[in-house]
């Protein structure tokens, strides 16, 4: 059974490049008729926090996303020390002491010879004498995993194709630190082992962190999953921009989108398909492939975002957004209103208009001509098709047509020289109420 996961730490809330990854690792899932798993990374336990844990839930719940288990780091650091120590007796986890500072020191020497900077493992070759007097100093060991140089690493990625690295241009990764926490690598491992995990999709950043966990995979007998690394998100400038980094989920869901409007340009960025407007995610499901994904930047667009909700909230159904709607709205109401509408909060502002009162506009030079169209309103029938019937017998009687005729009646009427067909909204502001308005009342 396909299962992924979506990893999240609970240091911050979600962002937008957080959320793309959830909705991939979702998507996969659903098509495949599979698994999602929510896992809580919250091994740093100084930087995360029970109400960003609660964030994330809401927030993926809000959008539609219903793991189907989670699980919590933290609750798992015995199966991590079992782990560890298996490696360490094998020989493929060991003690280093050097500190940031001399780390750092080595790093420049390499580079200003023009090598790459990869540690050159001078702690495997500390004798027993030699770690318990750095330890009498006061030295406590951060902990390495010792990649085996002569196991290449490779995968064949979903999105990238076949990919190949050379173990002894990379550093034996550090996996714990010197107070015994937990850095990401070895944890992620063991854990995908455990879960299940079949398939793991998350950005190209983590491309060298797969490289490596290839090798921890096989150090615990274990194959690895399926990967996907995803090109990154870009502003609309055209490159990497902090700002996606700070937008919440919770600025999209203050600032009216709808969820399905996130996921259908998520879904769909960085690949060769079409964005489309669709107003529930099952489309987009049953056409998930990795093999539609693209090696560039995915460019992301608030105003893209904002144009897209817009077509959907006109595709709503009146059942769908009834909640959300004024309390003597109806169907045509929503009907008559939807079309004209960004964000379905910007109906309580329609229907305001529909209801009253409101600051009628200075009628100016037309004045005798609302005048008749008052006395008109008062004579047709209501029943059918009112503002035909109005503006017929208008045009009839003054000769008027085109903006002359229809812009007068649509300020008096509404307050406004834009907005909803006259011919849907008349009716909903009804006879009374239009004749006083036409009145100037």
């Amino acid at each position: 059974m396909v299962t992924t996961r979506f990893a999240p730490s609970p240091t911050g809330r979600l962002h937008v490049g957080n959320l793309r990854t959830a909705i991939h690792n979702w998507m996969w899932a659903r098509k495949a008729g599979g698994r999602f798993l929510l896992r809580i990374d919250d091994t740093d336990a100084e930087r995360s926090s029970e109400e960003n844990v609660e964030a994330i839930r809401e927030d993926l719940a809000w959008i539609g996303l219903v793991p189907d288990a989670e699980e919590r780091q933290s609750a798992r650091f015995a199966i991590y020390e079992s782990h560890f120590e298996t490696l360490r007796a094998a020989g493929r986890i060991y003690p280093a002491y050097e500190t940031p500072q001399e780390l750092d020191l080595k790093r420049k020497i390499l580079l200003g010879r023009g090598l790459p900077p990869v540690y050159d493992r001078a702690a495997l070759n500390l004798s027993e004498a030699e770690r318990a007097a750095l330890e009498a100093e006061g030295r406590r060991p951060h902990w390495r995993f010792r990649l085996d140089h002569d196991a290449p690493m490779e995968w064949d990625d979903m999105v990238r194709g076949p990919q190949r690295f050379d173990p002894e241009k990379i550093s034996d990764p550090v996996i714990r630190r010197e107070d015994g926490s937990w850095l990401y690598l070895l944890p992620s491992v063991i854990d995908d082992i455990d879960l299940g995990i079949t398939d793991v999709v998350r950005g190209e950043d983590h491309v060298t962190n797969t490289a490596v966990q290839v090798q921890m995979f096989a150090a615990l007998g274990a194959q690895p999953p399926r990967f996907a690394h995803e090109a990154l998100l870009t502003g609309a400038e055209g490159k990497l921009s902090k700002r996606l980094g700070s937008l919440g989920i919770d600025h999209f869901r203050e600032g009216g989108i709808e969820p399905v409007a996130l996921v259908a340009l998520l879904a769909r960025l960085g690949t060769s398909d079409p964005v489309e407007a669709v107003t529930r995610p099952q489309p987009l499901i049953e056409t998930m492939d990795f093999a539609r994904f693209g090696r560039a930047p995915a460019r992301f667009d608030e105003g893209e975002l904002a144009g897209l909700n817009a077509r959907i909230v006109h595709q709503l159904d009146y059942d769908a957004v009834a909640d959300r709607l004024p309390d003597t709205m109806e169907r045509e109401g929503w009907a008559a209103i939807r079309p004209n509408l960004s964000t379905v909060g910007e109906a309580a502002n329609w229907w305001a208009i529909v209801e009253g009162p409101f600051d009628a506009p200075v009628p100016g030079d037309d004045v005798e001509y609302l005048a008749q169209a008052a006395a008109l309103a008062d004579e047709i029938d209501w029943r059918d098709d009112p503002w035909r019937a109005l503006t017929g017998a208008l045009k009839e009687r003054t000769g008027r047509k085109g903006k002359a005729l229809f812009l007068p009646l649509r300020r008096a009427l509404t307050g406004l020289g834009h907005g909803p067909d006259m011919a849907a909204l008349l009716p909903l502001i009804g006879r009374e109420r239009a004749i006083k308005r036409l009145r100037g009342q």
